[in-house]
């Protein structure tokens, strides 16, 4: 079976678990056909984590079979969980899955909001109205205000693991200014205001409906659910997150003039603070371009921290 070259590394550094779900994942596909009542079409090229595929439905509606492979990492229960609850309402329709092979049938989507030719602002928008519908999904009856505040310890630590591993690659002052928002956001998470956020709502993962539909009144939905409980500004967070060439362009003053700007589109269009999106936003910004460096995307890794760089020199002004 042909699969990105990226998914077929990743299952292969699982060792023997994922060697064995490269060579059942054919036979799988065939049962899940069976089951399901679908038609599968070929494996979807650009993943990296899990085998995609579009399929068809006895009665010819369109839909996507999604297979994890054995890879905690990748959270597919969370997934599960979100997308059932959520209902369709700003997520895409769980339409059937299998826990046990970590099998998803989700309905068919059409392309992402990144492609669809809108300016950087008017996506923002987008992704708020989007948000606003996906944080309904209600928060676990037994959460707790340390869980709402794990996301930000996770990524102080995580930046200053990743820039002592990568060899201090980018000034010490994009690094700590980096770990004192982080600490600010864990201390400034109440449990009150917690929602069980998206995790990684990037214009990528926001796909068009064909057909308007009741919770898509935007005309898109969210794939991929990480599903954890955050302050929902860490989700406005990952959106500003983005942008590098945008960013890149220009004087340093225009890149902080324009992210400033972004970031109080955010705060106008949610309600919500603009201090703690901009803070979310730069701890996002440096956690991942020292976690793509790690990943081998220098580039991309680069374009990242080099931004992070012009908002931290203005910061510090």
């Amino acid at each position: 079976m042909e699969l990105p070259d990226l998914v077929r590394q990743r299952a292969t550094r699982l060792g023997a678990a994922g060697t064995a779900w490269l060579n059942g994942l054919e036979d799988l596909v065939a049962e899940l056909e069976q089951r399901w009542a679908i038609t599968v079409g070929p494996p979807l090229s650009g993943g990296s984590a899990a085998y995609v595929a579009r399929a068809r439905d006895a009665e010819g509606r369109d839909a996507v079979l999604k297979i994890d492979p054995p890879d905690p990492e990748l959270g597919t229960f969370d997934r599960v969980h979100v997308l059932r609850t959520a209902g369709g309402r700003g997520y895409v329709r769980l339409l059937a899955d299998d826990a046990e092979h970590r099998a998803l049938l989700l309905e068919g989507l059409g392309g992402p909001l990144s492609r669809a030719g809108l300016s950087p602002e008017r996506q923002m928008g987008v992704l708020c109205d989007v948000l606003a519908q996906a944080w309904q999904v209600p928060r676990p009856s037994a959460a707790t205000r340390e869980q709402a505040q794990r996301k930000a310890v996770e990524l102080g630590a995580l930046v200053s693991s990743l820039w002592e591993k990568q060899d201090r690659p980018c000034p010490e002052r994009v690094v700590d200014l980096a770990l004192d928002f982080a600490e600010q956001r864990r201390a400034g998470t109440a449990l009150e205001g917690a929602v069980v956020v998206h995790g990684d709502p990037h214009p990528d993962n926001a796909l068009r409906v064909p057909v308007p539909r009741a919770g898509a009144r935007s005309g898109y939905v969210l794939v991929d659910p990480d599903g954890f409980l955050a302050d929902p500004a860490y989700d406005l967070g990952v959106v500003l997150r983005g942008w590098c060439t945008e960013l890149l362009s220009g004087s340093p003053a225009d890149a902080v003039v324009r992210a400033r700007g972004y970031c109080r589109l955010l705060a106008s269009r949610s309600g919500l603070d603009a201090t703690a999106i901009w803070q979310w936003g730069f701890v996002e910004r440096v956690s991942s371009g020292l976690y793509l460096l790690e990943l081998g995307a220098g580039e991309l890794g680069r374009q990242y921290l080099d931004s992070a760089e012009r908002l931290a020199s203005a910061e510090r002004a």
